[in-house]
């Protein structure tokens, strides 16, 4: 450290040394300044302006700093952890103006991706997670944790899968941030995994963190229940735990009691999805634009509380596989449906509930404000209207969630009595406890409104007391308040005053009432505003008190919301609730795809039938032309599935579902090349992967296997993985395969289990019209150039390529093109004037068209070809 550092800088950087991977916001007055390297970067991340200390030294040798204002310091931040930065807060830990020489200061707390706790950070729909990986020979331990909610929830892995589980347990919870021991740090594989496909913060703990006796020490001190939960003997699973909590105890300093629950789960209670099948069925978002709008989550999602968006989320990524529990969810769902009335008076009382689950984690973290508790208190009154709006339900799962609804009457008057309606948006500054609460706030309150009164009452007082008409009391900044007496009354000047100044024509003098009210006056303001941050914190300390009750609360709303928002969606798009047991049938009567069917507009959707087992309809070959169903009608199929583990109703007549453990998906590919993969090269990987885990209880969608290599090659490819998913020795899953090898048809009657079906298509001279309808049978031809002209391919080179087919289909080899265009090839006026005609009628709204304009617009479309 140079000589010639200043105390304060010589603070700074002992504090950046102890943290050199965190920008270091370094509190000064009413600013975070950040100096040197960490000025350099925020400001270059959050465009602010980089200015320099010691102006009288040489440019080389000024200090770069930024800073930003202490009371809007969380918009800062909430930037730069998006960017995926860590942010140590070095406080001022004591008053400076009290303080003798330096300030001390200290870290109070270090913000990660995967630990904010701020509503401006946090996306209310979605949880926030943070997990743990610890890896050595004997296995695999995962630990996530949500701090904004108080979720914690671990598992492990052993043998040859492990690997599998691991990353598709990633995929379910996408954490923000990943703490890594050595053995899973070392692993490039799982390190790519996170940062390029989830977009996680990947830090290496080191193996300390994760020691067995401090993770389990840790473990017990932390959960109400210990370590029940934990099998014994599962070491990799405790490791985890422990490292993660290590690492919050780390950077977040403070109290972190709402952590008081651990669950644990194994890969079999829920139907496990990997990241391709997760993706390519578009549960929470599309494949192309990312957004929420186009997935299945858009359809189903009509809850109306906070906590309900993040648990329809978590029901979506693990349907279950208990027929038991999803007959429980469903029996609820079917209450709801039939009580039109009971479930908008619901929805009513639903959309007032605040988000209980992440109110409580703030209260208990300390970083709430007095807006939290009024909002917790609210949030709270409403539990009530729930309660009695459920009473009448005989569903066994709702009125076992109506039981768990505690509303804390207590808690929630004591809130009502002590805050006002509208807090302030700080603490610190008072004006937030409400009058009647605490007598000396009120005492305090009355001497700063009437202090003008008591001086007035007071010299009034004196007056009369001594006789003295020209008595008057005053103030000034040097003596305080004081009582000013003119020179004639001198003699009648009491002993108890005592002279505090001589002036020409006066004398001033002060008493000892006098004194201590002004002590009362002028001291009022910090005494209330001490005082009423103590009996905030006292009314959070006493909140924080109930987190078990609030967070049961805060879980059953959430499910009750859920089932509501599942009964809403299955009422106003006609859904059935699905049969679901432990048979190896799939059937499903006139079934819809979710998305598909809410996106038209102004069509309507046309159904299909589905009827799968593990017997005589194991495989399903469909076939027919590109743009006519195939990969609609096998997504649907999977979504139905998985809707119907999920607990909710299906878009169908009628379906009867045999519990799926897992869904597979290849459908489509696109080059990977940040890996350098080629797409034929994704695709067998993925295939790989699924006939490598695949069981029996599967559900395969299989679109256009083998078609990133050559005719034969891909041809030979498709079949053996089609051979493979039908062998009942080797595999025998429920498999939707979709091709263009029509010469794969040939295989229904050659292998048990294989059947043909095909999208109907009616063709009429060179058009065709897709039915969108699944038919037994194979396609009698691929229809490939009618689709080319329906995307505007050029007339000419649809007729050379139906010359082509011709002579191809007669065993004839095609003739190379004429060199020179001839006359009729020429690309003709219809072609350049149907792009322009195609043009024009994109931008024309028929819907408001009068008769004279579409006359108009017909003549002009007419002028154009």
């Amino acid at each position: 450290m140079p000589p010639e550092t200043t105390p304060m800088m010589q603070q700074y950087l002992r504090m950046k040394e102890l943290h050199p991977d965190c920008i270091l916001f370094f509190r000064l007055g009413d600013f975070y300044e950040m100096f040197n390297e960490d000025a350099k970067l925020v400001s270059k991340e959050l465009e602010l302006t980089l200015t320099s200390r010691d102006r009288g030294k040489p440019e080389a040798q000024r200090t770069p700093m930024c800073g930003v204002p202490y009371h809007s310091a969380d918009a800062y931040i909430a930037r730069l952890i998006a960017k995926g930065y860590k942010v140590a807060i070095c406080e001022q830990m004591e008053d400076p103006a009290l303080a003798k020489g330096l300030v001390d200061r200290d870290i109070i707390r270090i913000i990660t991706p995967g630990t904010v706790m701020t509503s401006s950070m946090l996306e209310e729909g979605r949880n926030n997670f943070i997990c743990a990986v610890y890896r050595d020979s004997a296995g695999t331990g995962l630990c996530f944790c949500d701090i904004s909610t108080g979720e914690c929830s671990v598992t492990s892995f052993t043998g040859p899968e492990a690997d599998e589980h691991l990353y598709n347990e990633l995929g379910r919870f996408t954490p923000r941030e990943a703490m890594l021991s050595d053995g899973a740090y070392s692993d490039g594989a799982l390190v790519d995994f996170l940062v390029k496909r989830l977009d996680c913060r990947c830090e290496n703990g080191g193996e300390a963190r994760f020691r067995l006796d401090a993770a389990r020490t840790a473990a017990e001190k932390q959960f109400s229940a210990g370590l029940d939960a934990l099998p014994a003997g599962d070491d990799a699973a405790l490791q985890a735990v422990g490292g993660l909590l290590s690492y919050l105890y780390e950077t977040q300093k403070t109290d972190l009691s709402h952590l008081s629950t651990l669950t644990y789960f194994t890969t079999g209670q829920f139907m496990e999805l990997d990241l391709t099948a997760r993706r390519n069925l578009e549960l929470t978002e599309t494949l192309r634009s990312k957004e929420k709008k186009g997935s299945l989550l858009w359809v189903l999602d009509k809850t109306r509380t906070a906590m309900g968006h993040r648990l329809i989320r978590a029901w979506m990524e693990r349907p279950l596989l208990s027929p038991a529990a999803i007959g429980r969810r469903l029996g609820a769902v079917g209450e709801l449906v039939g009580d039109a009335i009971g479930r908008e008076e619901l929805t009513l009382t639903l959309r007032e509930i605040t988000d209980l689950e992440r109110l409580i984690g703030r209260i208990v973290y300390g970083t709430a404000g007095g807006r939290d508790l009024v909002a917790l208190a609210n949030g709270l009154g409403r539990l009530p209207a729930l309660r009695e709006r459920l009473a009448g339900c005989s569903s066994a799962l709702l009125a076992s969630l109506r039981e768990e609804l505690d509303d804390l009457t207590e808690l929630r008057e004591l809130i009502g009595r002590a805050i006002v309606d509208e807090p302030p948006f700080s603490v610190r500054e008072g004006g937030f406890i409400r009058a009647g609460y605490h007598p000396e706030v009120d005492r305090l309150r009355d001497i700063m409104a009437n202090g003008k009164g008591l001086v007035a009452s007071i010299e009034a007082r004196e007056k009369e007391k001594t006789g003295i008409k020209s008595l008057k009391v005053g103030y000034n900044k040097v003596f305080g308040y004081y009582i000013e007496v003119s020179k004639s009354y001198y003699d009648q000047v009491p002993d108890t005053y005592i002279r505090k100044q001589t002036l020409t024509n006066c004398e001033r003098f002060i008493t000892q009432e006098l004194k201590e009210l002004e002590h009362e006056i002028l001291s009022a303001q910090d005494r209330i505003t001490a005082l009423e941050f103590e009996l905030f914190c006292d009314l959070r300390e006493q909140a924080a008190a109930q987190v078990g009750r609030i967070q049961r609360s805060a879980a059953a709303v959430a499910q009750v919301d859920v089932l509501s928002s599942f009964a809403a969606v299955a009422a106003e798009q006609g859904y059935c609730r699905p049969e679901v047991d432990l048979s190896d049938a799939i059937e499903i009567t006139e079934g819809r795809h979710p998305v598909v069917e809410k996106m038209l507009k102004h069509a309507l959707f046309v159904p299909n039938d589905t009827h799968m087992d593990n017997r005589d309809d194991t495989v399903a070959i469909i076939t027919g032309p590109n743009m006519a169903g195939k990969s609609t009608y096998m997504r649907q199929v999977a979504l139905i599935v998985l809707m119907a583990q999920m607990g909710s109703f299906v878009p169908a007549r009628s379906a009867r579902i045999g519990i799926v453990d897992r869904v597979f998906t290849r459908i489509g590919a696109s080059d990977d090349l940040s890996a350098g993969q080629s797409t034929f090269m994704v695709e067998m990987t993925e295939v790989a992967e699924l006939l490598k885990n695949a069981t029996a209880k599967s559900l395969l969608i299989l679109d256009e296997i083998g078609r990133g290599t050559s005719t034969y090659d891909g041809m030979s490819i498709a079949r053996a993985v089609l051979e493979f998913c039908a062998d009942k020795k080797r595999l025998g899953a429920k498999t939707l395969f979709a091709t263009h090898y029509h010469e794969l048809t040939a295989l229904e009657g050659q292998i048990p289990g294989v059947k043909n079906y095909n999208i109907a298509a009616k063709k009429k001279k060179d058009d065709i019209l897709f039915l969108r309808k699944i038919v037994r049978g194979g396609a009698d031809q691929s229809y490939g150039i009618e689709v080319a002209k329906l995307a505007g391919v050029p007339e000419p080179v649809l007729r050379r390529a139906r010359k082509i087919l011709e002579e191809l289909e007669a065993g004839v080899p095609a003739a190379p093109a004429p060199a020179a265009a001839q006359p009729e090839e020429q690309v003709s006026l219809l072609d350049m004037g149907s792009a322009q005609v195609s043009a024009r009628l994109r931008d024309v709204d028929v819907n408001v068209l009068t008769p004279i304009e579409a006359m108009n617009l017909l003549y002009e479309l007419k002028q154009m070809l």
